[in-house]
This record gives structure tokens, sequence and C-alpha cells, in this order.
């Protein structure tokens, strides 16, 4: 993980930590070449991400622990473009499968559209539980590195499987 990571931000469950990491991450996206617009999307991204982790997984306490890499993906990826891959890790209890899958238009309700925002701006979402550790992949690529519908697809079904510390 250290080879290529750019950031790694430890945090408290506090929402008042949510201003300093909007403020990283909106840095971090235009160091890399993204356009305001991407930078704008993945911030809010993660920042959604995170209000999950604190509402949902630590069910509104201050004090639980959270951490966020940021890490390059370059020509050298698993899928040979370039772009930032997110990873957040949290210890809460493991999230239920079934409150991840993509929503038809017509299920969706107010307070649900956090993840749908989510799954509309970035280019990849993976969930899995490992040991203790709830974690959540997020993949933004440089919009010249955009990838095509069927690897797309093929970069969901690894996502599953990928998200690692």
């Amino acid at each position: 993980m250290s080879r290529d990571l750019l950031l790694k931000i430890e945090l408290l469950s506090d929402p008042k930590a949510l201003y300093v990491v909007r403020g990283a991450v909106e840095r971090l996206a235009e160091t890399m070449g993204f356009a305001a617009p991407e930078c704008q999307s993945v911030v809010r991204a993660v920042d959604e991400a995170l209000t999950n982790i604190m509402r949902h997984c630590y069910c509104g306490r201050v004090d639980q622990p959270i951490e966020l890499y940021f890490r390059w993906l370059g020509r050298h990826s698993k899928a040979g473009r370039k772009g930032l891959e997110i990873l957040l890790c949290d210890r809460g209890p493991a999230v239920d499968k079934s409150k991840l899958r993509a929503q038809r238009p017509s299920e969706l309700q107010p307070g649900g559209l956090g993840l749908q925002f989510i799954r509309a701006t970035m280019d990849s979402f993976g969930y899995r539980r490992a040991g203790r550790t709830n974690r959540l992949r997020l993949v933004k690529y440089l919009p010249s590195e955009k990838p095509s519908r069927r690897n797309m697809r093929s970069e969901r079904n690894a996502d599953l499987h990928s998200a690692r510390g």
C-alpha cells in the first residue's frame, strides 16, 4: 500500500473533522490534475462516505477511529489507468451489503441518496469486510483515463475482492 500512497488521514468520528478532510481532499485532487467539477465530486463523495460511517457505523459516537488512504493509480495499476483510489476504513459493525446495492429511481427515498451520489460520481465503488474492519474503496480516474463500459464492469467485479489496506 505504501508504494503509491499519496496521503493517509487518521481521524475520530467527529463531524467537526469533515471540514479539514474536505480541504485536504480538494487540494489533493487539484494537485493530481482533476478539473474543478471532478475535484468537487471527489470531495462530496468522500464527505458523504465519512458522514455515513459516522452516522450509521458509529451511531453518532464522536470518538471512534476512521482511516483514509489516498493512493495514486498509475499506468502500472491493475486497471492500467491513472487516477485516485480512496480507501475508507472503520471498525464499526459489518455493513449489510443489501443496503449498498444500487437502487432503482422509484426506490429512492430522502436521506438515502448519498450512496447513489457516490456511485454516480465515482468510477468505481466497492465494499468488503476484512477481519473487524469495513473497507470502502472509491476510484476516480483522470478524464483522459476513463474506462470503457466493458472495463468498468470488470473493475466493479474486481472491487469486491481488491479493496485492501
